[in-house]
């Protein structure tokens, strides 16, 4: 099966907000086997959304569309369905019921003609209840063409995705199992990293596809394969991957999706019975939000101190202004002393420190641009090292935010 997803709003296509809800309806569509051929966004125009429809029917099986299903004037979808399969809005009595106890029962006001006007919905199609929202979505078919509207709002669209079009769709639809297998790695950029693994490349199943998803100072590497043998899918997986780990299992730090350093971190921490707090200069607290993003991080990471100005280095974190004097404040000896000054005030087995010159001015600095000191403080010692990231100022901060991540793995594993 072929899907395509259309965003449908202006608020996109001028960069007002960014548009995420492709992305989960692609990666929820696509776990199910069904291959996403296009992305489109299009304006809040009737003709626009008329040709876009016609262009795409027939062409695909599936074509999911998001946004312009609100109350206001400007949500034009349903109108646009009706038009497009011939068809008129009359009201869903289940709908306005959920959209009346919604309105009067939780947000406890009376409910408008406006609100009563989402339980319009076209005769002809079957009606996704959306239980977080009141607009609900469509779902409609015309010759060999699903179309599927939704609402805009995130956690709307979401929960009929879940709830509603991937039951559906399993049930009603025979499809070809679709695998994938992410690999992350950490330390080496891409060039290098496929160098190494050339002739297993090479050598992978036709069946089997390998692509790379490089970030700074990190790959991540995702095997797909499709067919209709599940089994026999997975284990060609496995088997790959196992060789792929005899090859750079150095740089591998962990798997799938979900399986970022981070999340590693956090395991191996959490069964060590260790803990890390970070004093974070030019990376402005962004290790510290990584770290924060995983769920129980609180019994590992206990906390941080963002010491962008000096004198917060020397005031909070005790770095002495004799070594910013002597030697900088982009220094081995002023990021040694941040880390070993916020893993005495936090009480934590480990504690990583960053300061550099981001760019793109210098700053309190004398170190050329770019240059960035991560020091390591553990419970024998201080480990620290000099980088240059370059520019512009994006690249530096995340390369050393990951450069940070990878010499805390690296030391920790030493004491597995």
């Amino acid at each position: 099966m072929k899907a395509t997803i259309v965003t449908i709003g202006d608020e996109i296509l001028i960069g007002q907000i960014i548009d995420t809800n492709s992305g989960f309806i692609a990666k929820s569509l696509d776990k199910i086997g069904i291959q996403i051929t296009e992305m489109l966004s299009i304006s809040d125009d009737k003709k626009q959304i008329l040709d876009t429809f016609l262009s795409l029917q027939n062409k695909v099986d599936l074509v999911v569309i998001t946004g312009g299903l609100g109350p206001t004037k400007d949500d034009i979808t349903k109108h646009t369905f009706c038009e497009y399969f011939d068809d008129k809005l009359i009201q869903n009595d289940e709908v306005l019921d959920h959209v009346t106890a919604l309105i009067e029962g939780i947000f406890n006001r009376p409910i408008t003609q406006m609100n009563k006007d989402q339980a319009l919905v076209p005769s002809k199609c079957h009606v996704l209840f959306n239980k977080v929202g009141t607009a609900p979505g469509m779902w409609m078919k015309k010759e060999n063409t699903v179309f599927i509207s939704l609402p805009g709002v995130p956690y709307e669209m979401k929960y009929l995705v879940e709830n509603e079009i991937l039951p559906k769709v399993v049930r009603e639809y025979k499809r070809p199992y679709i695998l994938h297998k992410t690999i992350l790695t950490y330390g080496q950029g891409e060039s290098l990293v496929a160098e190494r693994i050339e002739d297993w490349e090479n050598n992978l199943p036709e069946f089997i596809k390998l692509a790379y998803l490089p970030a700074p100072g990190r790959v991540r590497l995702r095997l797909s394969a499709r067919g209709t043998n599940k089994e026999i899918l997975e284990k060609a997986i496995d088997e790959n991957v196992i060789s792929l780990t005899k090859i750079i299992g150095d740089i591998i730090v962990g798997f799938d999706e979900d399986e970022t350093i981070e999340v590693v971190l956090g395991r191996l921490l959490t069964q060590q019975g260790k803990t890390i707090s970070t004093a974070e200069s030019c990376t402005g607290g962004k290790i510290a939000q990584v770290f924060a993003s995983v769920s129980g991080a609180s019994s590992y990471f206990v906390g941080s101190v963002v010491s962008y100005a000096t004198e917060t280095k020397v005031s909070v974190l005790g770095v002495s202004q004799q070594a910013i004097d002597a030697f900088s404040v982009v220094s081995s000896q002023v990021a040694t002393q941040m880390a070993l000054g916020v893993q005495k005030l936090m009480k934590t087995d480990y504690a990583i420190a960053t300061t550099g010159n981001a760019g793109p001015l210098k700053g309190d600095a004398d170190a050329t641009i770019g240059t960035v000191f991560i020091a390591l403080a553990t419970p024998s010692g201080v480990i620290v090292e000099e980088f240059n990231f370059g520019q512009p100022r994006e690249k530096v901060i995340d390369r050393a935010v990951n450069k940070a991540f990878e010499m805390i793995q690296k030391e920790i594993l030493k004491n597995l």
